[in-house]
């Protein structure tokens, strides 16, 4: 009996969106065939933003909060008014049930936790964060970030930035070249 061998995945994230670059982006994943899940701030949000063709392309949007504040400063009522607002602002111009939330700077607290079980939404971190915003100008080093801690299962932080967008064609070719696919969460 030939015994089957398990498939490895991984999971693409975007925070600090939607920016400037999120067209490029959604270009590279489109060619790449490679689904996503973004991460927006809500107050960069706009009805003229291309959050249709995020969604028409099989992406996720999550939730990361309203202006990017670090939450655990903030007291529950304050962390649920920018939480909450967040997911109501992107659920009311995209018509689309916001289920993910992404914490500012990865930063929680049992007040952070309380509140996304409360508002519905499933806290997703991550395995391999790929330094892209401090790597302005070594877009290389990005992609050597994530290959040399890729596991199977692993859900990998990038950005919108200038940087990971240059990174990102050969990042996936190469992630795919270890054998390893890509997933939604």
């Amino acid at each position: 009996m030939v015994k089957k061998e398990k498939v490895k995945t991984v999971v693409l994230t975007f925070d600090d969106g939607p920016s400037k670059v999120l067209l490029d982006i959604l270009d590279v994943l489109w060619h790449q065939n490679v689904p996503a899940v973004f991460f927006w701030q809500s107050r960069l949000l706009y009805d003229q933003r291309p959050w249709q063709r995020v969604l028409d392309e099989g992406h996720d949007i999550g939730t990361h909060s309203r202006k990017h504040l670090n939450l655990t400063k903030l007291s529950y009522k304050e962390q649920f008014q920018d939480i909450a607002s967040s997911k109501s602002k992107i659920e009311q111009i995209t018509k689309h049930k916001i289920k993910y939330f992404r914490p500012p700077f990865g930063q929680f607290n049992e007040d952070t936790m309380a509140v996304a079980k409360t508002l519905g939404l499933t806290p997703v971190m991550w395995r391999i964060s790929s330094m892209d915003w401090e790597l302005k100008d070594n877009p290389q080093k990005i992609i050597t970030n994530v290959l040399e801690h890729l596991e199977d299962g692993a859900i990998i932080l990038l950005h919108e930035l200038k940087q990971t967008l240059e990174a990102l064609p050969e990042l996936i070719t190469e992630i795919k070249a270890k054998g390893f696919h890509f997933r939604k969460i």
